[in-house]
């Protein structure tokens, strides 16, 4: 288990896909519920991240807990994507927060994210899989054939559902595999690595 707890922000901002930040908090939060049953310290501290309330894509408003000037240091950070990428613009707070964190995660189209703001660099990633040709065209070394490519320092995983294989992934990468299972389990998915 880690120690002490890993502390994750997910980042949130206007337009995003809910799911992209609502599934790996899911799960990271089910991997603190399963590790405390196991009389375990919580393995993940989880902390929102964002400019104040922002309505998410489909119009729910999300109240972050803090914004990226007053974010505790970071050991991963998530990045949801979004539909309107253009019309979406997490890069400053990305941008702020990325350079202290030893971790950062995509769901679905926040590959797009990293790409723009030279976080995503020359490792390989993945994206959702329509979005794959575009993010090619960028340069980028992509994968389709898996749900998510850990980078080490870069974790990128496809489309909405894939953000939550990702995040059982990390739980598996920082804790163990026997709780990503547990965690797979509890929250009644099917948890594959390819598509």
């Amino acid at each position: 288990m880690a120690t002490p707890p890993l502390t994750v922000g997910l980042l949130a901002f206007a337009r995003m896909d809910l799911m992209d930040l609502v599934g790996p908090y899911e799960v990271l939060l089910t991997a603190n519920r399963l590790s405390a049953r196991r009389g375990h310290e919580a393995p993940f501290e989880l902390v929102t991240i964002g400019p104040g309330p922002v309505r998410a894509y489909g119009g729910m408003t999300v109240t972050p807990d803090v914004t990226a000037a007053d974010a505790p240091p970071l050991d991963v950070l998530v990045v949801p994507g979004a539909i309107d990428l253009d019309g979406s613009r997490p890069d400053p707070d990305l941008a702020a927060l990325a350079p202290t964190t030893p971790v950062l995660a995509s769901v679905c189209t926040g590959a797009f994210f990293l790409q723009r703001t030279g976080l995503l660099g020359d490792r390989p990633a993945t994206t959702h899989w329509e979005d794959v040709p575009d993010l090619t065209a960028l340069g980028v070394d992509v994968r389709d054939d898996v749900r998510w490519v850990d980078a080490g320092e870069v974790v990128t995983s496809g489309g909405i559902a894939s953000g939550i294989a990702m995040a059982l992934h990390l739980v598996e990468r920082f804790c163990d595999r026997g709780l990503a299972e547990a965690c797979a389990a509890q929250i009644d998915y099917v948890w594959t690595e390819s598509r």
